[in-house]
């Protein structure tokens, strides 16, 4: 994964509410439930086509699956988890860590990408995560990569990682 994205990051996904940033549909995740998260691109590179969609799964949501799109080749990259998670039907040590859709996107057009995942323990309840977004364009790139401090707001950063609170699941 590391070709993909700047060996800082470490952990990544709440975006700014900003309609020209990349963002997720929804803000918040339970804490042991398998979410749905929406990717929303709303423009290209500088008036260039979106080529390819590059997505950076966090440790800690796990159990991971894309949706494939019609048009799109869907590529996943698999590794290991810090941990092995408890699912409640079995023990996960390794999962999808990485996403890749490459098709076409005007920059005129706007689109969705989607994919579930388990919220585990590993983030706390109303704690913030951050998941790293690459748009490849012929010239360049839309790098949604920024991660805030403690206690920064994400609207602060020029390319702010999509990202969701953490909120209590089931039984919580």
């Amino acid at each position: 994964m590391s070709r993909f994205f700047l060996p800082a990051l470490g952990l990544a996904l709440l975006a700014s509410a900003a309609s020209a940033h990349s963002t997720l549909e929804n803000r918040e995740a339970a804490q042991g439930a398998t979410t749905k998260f929406v990717l929303r691109v709303p423009h290209g590179c500088d008036g260039q086509a979106t080529l390819k969609v590059r997505i950076q799964i966090p440790d800690g949501l796990i159990a991971v699956k894309p949706m494939p799109k019609a048009g799109w080749t869907l590529e996943t990259v698999r590794g290991p988890y810090s941990k092995t998670y408890g699912t409640g039907h079995s023990k996960l040590s390794e999962g999808v860590t990485g996403i890749t859709w490459t098709g076409e996107l005007p920059d005129d057009w706007y689109d969705e990408f989607i994919f579930r995942g388990m919220v585990t323990d590993a983030f706390a309840v109303d704690s913030m995560v951050f998941i790293p977004v690459v748009q490849d364009c012929a010239d360049g790139a839309e790098r949604w990569i920024e991660i805030p401090a403690e206690g920064q707001d994400p609207h602060d950063l020029e390319m702010p990682a999509p990202g969701f609170r953490v909120i209590a699941g089931p039984g919580h």
